[in-house]
């Protein structure tokens, strides 16, 4: 415990190092929740089924975040770790394996919350943010969201080479999610045919799902959404633990 509790503050001191991956997490959330709220405020309307754009752009930031730690956080961190070495001579220290992937996790894990947290207080006190869900069943949509991604890039560090062509194919996987998916711009304005597409996309279950759940829906109407996250994280820690190296 008291080695991944060290591990873990010092990864956490290494990312807010990493001004690419600060600012992405905390910082570029609140540049578009100012930026559209200032645009389009935060009053009730038809067109978001009587919720404001605030009120539906926060969960859906929060999708944003999960798939920016996800993606392109983890990916990259572990990649680079292991392109220089730095995993190899971690392994060779009486710290576990588990202790090492544990901490890594926890600490993506916790600036992810971070940023959705940061979120929902300046949502809250700038735009009156409206929430109409249980807690408790965002938070463990949250978490799942979290681990899926997480898995995803797990697979990401294991099966790619270099440190750069994991962020390129991170990149490559990120973008188009971040765009189709209502994660950056709400779906209710694009084409019908680009939403159906857009289901295919494992980030638009995530909004899908924290959406849903933020307004009040049961997780009974998200059993779709769960069971493809639940898949994507079960598939995911199959496959990155015979792919993941050290070395």
């Amino acid at each position: 415990m008291r080695g991944i509790l060290k591990l873990s503050l010092t990864e956490m001191k290494l990312f807010l190092r990493e001004p690419m991956a600060a600012f992405f997490t905390l910082v570029f959330p609140l540049m578009m929740l100012f930026l559209f709220g200032s645009i389009y405020g935060n009053k009730p309307s038809a067109f978001f089924g009587g919720y404001g754009s605030v009120d539906m752009s926060v969960p859906a930031y929060t999708a944003m975040i999960i798939a920016t730690s996800g993606l392109l956080g983890l990916t990259i961190s572990i990649a680079t770790y292991r392109e220089k070495g730095i995993l190899r001579r971690l392994k060779a220290t009486p710290l576990y394996p588990q202790t090492i992937l544990t901490a890594q996790v926890s600490v993506i894990f916790l600036m992810t919350a971070l940023g959705m947290a940061l979120l929902i207080i300046a949502a809250k006190i700038v735009y009156n943010l409206k929430f109409d869900g249980n807690p408790l069943n965002v938070f463990l949509a949250f978490v799942l969201s979290s681990m899926s991604f997480f898995s995803l890039g797990f697979i990401l560090s294991g099966l790619l080479p270099t440190a750069r062509s994991a962020q390129v194919v991170a990149m490559m996987l990120f973008y188009p999610m971040l765009f189709l998916s209502g994660a950056a711009i709400p779906r209710e304005v694009m084409p019908e045919t680009i939403q159906n597409y857009a289901q295919f996309l494992p980030l638009t279950h995530v909004v899908n799902l924290l959406r849903g759940l933020w307004i009040g829906n049961g997780w009974a109407e998200h059993l779709k959404e769960v069971a493809v996250l639940s898949g994507m994280l079960i598939f995911g820690v199959a496959i990155s633990a015979r792919t993941f190296r050290w070395e």
